[in-house]
């Protein structure tokens, strides 16, 4: 696990108010940060972030210019920083995109080459955005993957679960955080 990089995407206050369901998401998901930590792992928080005046967004992008619509990801904005309940520690990597996977505009890749990471786990919000778009880049990168199932949330449930059941298992490892945890730490 060495050259592992545990993925905590897009947990920004407002991804969160508008996603969280009530089932415990965010302390599911500090177990994992905890648990990379106590194992070594590094862990890198990825945030999507527009400057001011958004000039990264075309017109042409209908998701980010509903984001721009919306109001969200401006960044130095309260929404757009990361969720206290998981904030970043001494030692943790934030990295800056611009798009919807962790690798668009952003230097993520440089990040994980200068660390020699050769395998991720993802987890995030939203599964059928971040973490899916992220997980096909990795692919193409050539990372092994672990998806954390349940430290991934979607606001469609069923959408949700058909990825993590039905479409992740092609490509990656697809555990649950306790599962995870007992694989990197075994008691």
């Amino acid at each position: 696990m060495a050259n592992s990089a545990l993925l905590v995407m897009d947990v920004q206050r407002d991804v969160v108010a508008l996603a969280d369901d009530g089932s415990g998401y965010l302390s599911r998901l500090r177990r994992a940060i905890d648990g990379a930590r106590a194992a070594g792992i590094t862990v890198i928080y990825v945030v999507l972030g527009l400057r001011p005046g958004d000039p990264e967004v075309s017109p042409r992008n209908k998701v980010m210019t509903n984001v721009v619509r919306a109001g969200l990801f401006t960044e130095g904005a309260p929404g757009t920083a990361i969720h206290d309940d998981v904030a970043p520690q001494q030692g943790d990597v934030v990295v800056t995109k611009r798009r919807g996977s962790a690798f668009s505009g952003s230097d993520l890749e440089l990040v994980l080459r200068a660390r020699d990471v050769d395998s991720l786990v993802l987890t995030g919000i939203a599964t059928s955005a971040v973490v899916l778009s992220t997980l096909w880049r990795a692919i193409d990168l050539d990372f092994g993957l672990t998806v954390l199932a349940d430290a991934c949330l979607d606001t469609d449930p069923e959408v949700h679960r058909m990825l993590v059941e039905k479409l992740f298992p092609q490509w990656a490892d697809v555990l649950t955080v306790e599962d995870w945890l007992e694989a990197v730490a075994p008691r």
